[in-house]
């Protein structure tokens, strides 16, 4: 069964379910980000693009992973305060995800399928990789981790201007 990114449902850092029906009709940055990266700091520039852009339509999604160097080991718990703590993080957190390999989370599977990135191998290669969703529910771009969250704000802002 082909999915549309809106009919998926993941699990939540905080338990529960994040249907990300929810989003639809929004802007989505999707993130799988880790709590012990090099690029970690970039959690303060996606709550800086979230805080500045949500009443426009934005929402971050940050989808810890544990798969790169083991640069996220912590419990759902763990992470949550981490992020809150270090970088006040206020955006949709989903729970530990695997975005390789046989237990590939079925959402990460279709971004890889939609944009599989580097030579079209579709796999991700580390940690805060990003998908950029536009409001139909599109993966429209994929990013490269040293991408900085800030370089995307013009994509997010021509992104959040379509309005149809």
């Amino acid at each position: 069964m082909t999915h549309q990114f809106h009919e998926f449902t993941v699990p939540a850092l905080d338990a529960g379910d994040l249907p990300l029906s929810n989003y639809a009709g929004k802007v989505v940055l999707v993130v799988n980000t880790a709590s012990q990266c090099g690029f970690t700091k970039q959690f303060a520039g996606l709550e800086a693009l979230y805080q500045r852009y949500k009443e426009q339509g934005l929402v971050v999604i940050g989808f810890p992973c544990n798969q790169f160097g083991r640069q996220d080991p912590g419990t759902a718990s763990e992470i949550g305060a981490f992020c809150q703590r270090n970088y006040g993080v206020s955006f949709p957190m989903a729970a530990k995800v695997e975005v390789n390999g046989p237990d590939t989370a079925p959402l990460w599977r279709y971004l890889k399928q939609q944009r599989p990135g580097c030579l079209w191998l579709g796999r991700i290669h580390w940690n805060f990789t990003k998908f950029l969703i536009d409001r139909q529910g599109r993966v429209v771009s994929r990013h490269a981790p040293f991408i900085k969250p800030e370089q995307l704000t013009a994509r997010i802002k021509a992104l959040l201007a379509k309005r149809g």
